[in-house]
């Protein structure tokens, strides 16, 4: 598809004819990260579908479609559904999230109420930069082990599966590069195929590289409905995500000042952060009453707005109701669930390392003077913990055992450390 010479606005509602395709685009262009998230924790593929089509639905409404955002699986929130669904089960990773979602809607109305100068205090620049960063490398490891172990990451080294997630690696980056209009846009979609078709080719010729089973394809229904599904509530996992929310809300204050930036109009002001953060927060709570990973803005979704001047919020709701469409098909759900591991591993190589990217290029957009020792200590301390693998645990009896880590650890201290160290420092 050629570059747009138009320029819709968001409240622009493009002729069907445009419509239709423009909205196509922008699920390409989310699809691989959305439905990376549930095969990376073992979620629903297709409940991750329809809670990003509904959630950006329900953050459209929110926002009084004036901002146009695609939401999508969180990589945030990854490690603690992770960790939590093994340690306490899958329904309390989903209590979890709804009371992450509960805290940002406590957080849009605090905004409501005194304005966005707290926040602002509390999470400059620095520390949100810092943090995105950390989002981004503290899934390294896991890309790495995808990439190259056997037994889904965990089990030994194998050349045979890092051959594939180099060749995933090399062509989502050669297409990310070098190709030019819609293909630029969908450059994760592009790498999954090409990963998918070579292990499959593959496969038939040499039996080391015969990882693709259809077996739970074929067992699959053509046509199927969500369902909903209970959430458990335990104060560990509440507390954990709702701290993990503090290193989400960073991102989402990123990519808000983002979009604004890219469409010319300040959605801090209108329709107001404390919208945005509320959409987000009820989205995130709505799919974990379904099974879906928690939601937030993606930056993916930014890039094509960006590269087509297509700000309108008619094409996003467009690709939402059409992703929402797409999870009534759990066939098709049990056919992404055969990609191969190392082809996972081989976009994440790209992809959490764009995240990490990205908090730098947040750093940089916003003018952090390193030269500053204040906000070179406080970078450097959110790295490390983050990075590192701080962890802090305690035990309150009775059972209730509690552990602060990675991302969430970071985020509390880099917050402290902004909060302590005196500005004049420097």
């Amino acid at each position: 598809m050629k570059q747009n010479s138009d320029i819709y606005m968001p409240s622009d509602k493009p002729p069907l004819s445009k419509w239709i395709p423009l909205s196509f685009q922008h699920v390409f262009a989310m699809f691989g990260a959305t439905v990376l998230v549930p095969i990376l924790t073992g979620l629903s593929v297709s409940s991750a579908l329809f809670t990003a089509g509904t959630g950006t639905l329900i953050y459209i409404l929110i926002t009084g479609a004036k901002v146009p955002a695609f939401l999508g699986s969180s990589f945030a929130f990854i490690p603690a559904l992770i960790s939590i669904s093994q340690a306490y089960g899958v329904p309390y990773a989903m209590g979890g999230a709804v009371a992450a979602g509960i805290f940002y809607v406590i957080v849009a109305t605090i905004i409501k109420s005194t304005g966005t100068g707290w926040l602002k205090k509390a999470l400059p620049p620095v520390v949100i930069g810092s943090v995105i960063i950390v989002i981004g490398l503290n899934l390294a490891p896991t890309a790495m082990n995808m990439a190259m172990k056997t037994n889904g990451g965990n089990g030994d080294y194998s050349l045979v599966l890092l051959s594939i997630a180099l060749f995933t690696l090399l062509i989502t980056v050669v297409s990310n590069i070098f190709l030019k209009g819609f293909f630029n846009t969908i450059p994760i979609l592009i790498g999954l195929v090409s990963g998918y078709l070579f292990t499959l080719i593959m496969g038939s010729i040499v039996p080391a590289y015969k990882l693709i089973d259809f077996s739970a394809v074929n067992a699959a229904p053509w046509f199927g409905l969500p369902t909903f599904k209970l959430p458990k509530f335990n104060w560990v996992p509440m507390l954990t995500f709702v701290i993990v929310s503090l290193a989400t809300i960073c991102e989402h204050l990123g990519d808000t000042m983002t979009i604004s930036k890219v469409v010319g109009q300040d959605f801090y002001v209108n329709p107001g952060l404390h919208r945005t953060i509320a959409g987000d927060g009820v989205a995130t709570a709505w799919a974990a009453l379904w099974g879906g990973p928690p939601n937030t803005t993606y930056g993916e979704n930014i890039g094509v707005m960006a590269i087509t001047r297509v700000y309108s919020v008619w094409v996003i709701g467009g690709a939402a109701v059409i992703a929402t469409i797409l999870s009534f098909f759990p066939k098709f759900g049990a056919l992404i669930q055969t990609i191969p591991t190392p082809v996972i591993g081989g976009i994440s190589m790209l992809l959490f390392g764009i995240i990490a990217s990205s908090g730098l290029r947040n750093l940089v957009e916003s003018g952090v003077d390193y030269q500053n020792k204040r906000n070179l200590t406080i970078s450097s301390v959110i790295l490390v913990i983050g990075i590192g693998g701080g962890l802090v645990a305690f035990s309150m009896g009775q059972g209730l055992d509690f552990q602060l880590g990675g991302v969430a650890l970071a985020t509390v201290v880099g917050i402290i450390l902004n909060l302590a160290i005196p500005k004049t420092v420097g």
